[in-house]
């Protein structure tokens, strides 16, 4: 039985509400007025460092991804009040339904770190190299221990922007979001302390990390009072998921053109030859007709008509797609247990094909380019000097990191500078969980205490937007 009473609830950790809808509205304050969804605004989308305020960021694509789920979100209530909203137990829950879709869209790349999707793959390799050999020389005299001690060094091999996100919201911001707020937030869920295993059930939705080893009873606990099972999605996750896929499609083709790396010719040129090369005749229709249309007015107009034009008409029509799909697995899509994405849900669907060919093009001719690919090795620079430049921190015992926190001298002057550099917020998220370790066990502990710590720098320098991490490595590097 489909009912959305038991999914948006007035559950949280503190101080609950007793109405759903100045819940839903609480939720809403607390989330744009947070200080890591403003940091959004100097955060890479695609070209990092961008002086150019027109270029998307973080902040601006995620305004976009909110706008679309919201429209999606009032697109699947409009069908469902043909069959009546009490149906699913959805009468009184329409502001709730809509909003937690447009919330979780805001908040969907809060984790993300600076220097976008290749800081990722920078900070994993970095922990894979620098960090686990520091785990290794940890003592494992049980099977216990020795298994907690493989956990960890997946975990933090494992960074990922959906999987910060939680901890973001939980732990470094304590924006004390409802249960059903920060559960929808959960896009993957796989925790990164696991293996991926490929063709196992619920394969798609447990394909990357969605939270980490630190935040794994938590999630359990709000799992359990929402009634979704493990590995099983929140079902307005997958709004917030097609949103997120639609707002790329001409995206970041139109900042192509602003940043001169394409034309809008060339754009035209590119799609159309690709649409024919695929025999794809819906997408080609789109564009032949309104670059005709854009061609028909003045020159300075012509480029930002097109993009407009396209992209009404695609999202219009992408989204009246995901709702037909999210309508036709209804119940698979509340219980958690539908394996896909519902723009990809349909392979065959001219929608999906279109989709397919914008995503290609984008990757050749934008992420693939010169520039592009140069900010990204130079984010990786900076990003490995942080990390090289705090690594004293995790080099400590847990005696002398205490002793840090407590501004007591110790024998590395080093990080006795470094920790002073470090948000109290982020320490106080490390002393919350370290106190909670049971200090009788000290093997487990030591491990443990360590693996806060390397969350504490994570967290850290993750949390940088673009020009702070490029400024502290000037300060740090004297550079």
């Amino acid at each position: 039985m489909i009912d959305y009473s038991k999914k948006l609830t007035l559950d949280r950790e503190f101080y609950p509400l007793k109405d759903i809808d100045i819940s839903i509205e609480s939720d809403r304050g607390r989330i744009l007025s947070a200080p890591a969804f403003r940091r959004l605004q100097k955060r890479t989308q695609v070209f990092a460092l961008e002086l150019n305020a027109s270029i998307r960021t973080r902040l601006t694509h995620s305004l976009e991804v909110g706008q679309t789920a919201r429209f999606i979100a009032k697109s699947i209530l409009t069908k469902l009040k043909e069959e009546g909203l009490q149906k699913y137990k959805l009468g009184e829950l329409e502001n709730a339904f809509v909003s937690t879709a447009e919330m979780t869209s805001l908040l969907h790349d809060i984790g993300n770190p600076p220097f976008g999707h290749f800081a990722e793959k920078s900070i994993n390799k970095w922990m894979k190299n620098s960090a686990v050999p520091i785990l290794d020389r940890f003592k494992a005299s049980s099977q216990e221990v020795k298994k907690l001690k493989e956990m960890l060094a997946k975990d933090i091999c494992n960074y990922d922007g959906n999987a910060q996100a939680i901890r973001v919201i939980s732990k470094l911001q304590r924006l004390n979001l409802s249960y059903t707020q920060i559960l929808s937030v959960l896009k993957y869920t796989r925790g990164a302390y696991e293996d991926r295993v490929k063709d196992e059930p619920l394969d798609y939705l447990r394909k990357k990390p969605g939270f980490y080893y630190s935040e794994r009873d938590f999630i359990q606990k709000i799992q359990k009072i929402l009634d979704v099972k493990a590995g099983h999605r929140f079902p307005i996750t997958y709004i917030m998921e097609a949103a997120d896929d639609i707002s790329y499609l001409t995206a970041d083709l139109e900042d192509s053109v602003v940043k001169g790396i394409l034309s809008l010719d060339k754009v035209y040129s590119l799609i159309k030859a690709e649409c024919e090369k695929e025999n794809e005749s819906y997408l080609l229709e789109v564009i032949q007709k309104r670059y005709k249309q854009a061609k028909e007015d003045e020159e300075p107009y012509q480029f930002s008509m097109f993009f407009t034009l396209i992209r009404a008409k695609l999202v219009s029509s992408l989204v009246r797609h995901v709702v037909e799909i999210y309508l036709a697995n209804h119940e698979a899509i509340f219980k958690g247990e539908f394996n896909h994405a519902l723009l990809e849900y349909d392979k065959e669907s001219k929608y999906y094909k279109a989709v397919k060919i914008l995503q290609k093009i984008s990757t050749k001719y934008i992420y693939k380019c010169k520039e592009v690919q140069e900010l990204e090795l130079q984010g990786y620079s900076i990003l490995n000097a942080l990390l090289n430049l705090y690594r004293p921190l995790l080099e400590l015992s847990a005696d002398d990191f205490r002793a840090l926190l407590n501004e007591e001298s110790i024998e590395c002057f080093v990080s006795m500078r470094l920790i002073r550099r470090v948000s109290s917020k982020q320490i106080s998220a490390y002393k919350n969980d370290e106190k909670k370790l049971n200090t009788k066990d000290k093997e487990s502990y030591e491990m443990l205490e360590w693996y806060y710590r390397v969350r504490l720098i994570t967290d850290y320098i993750s949390g940088m937007t673009d020009d702070f991490a490029l400024k502290e490595f000037h300060v740090l590097t004297a550079l």
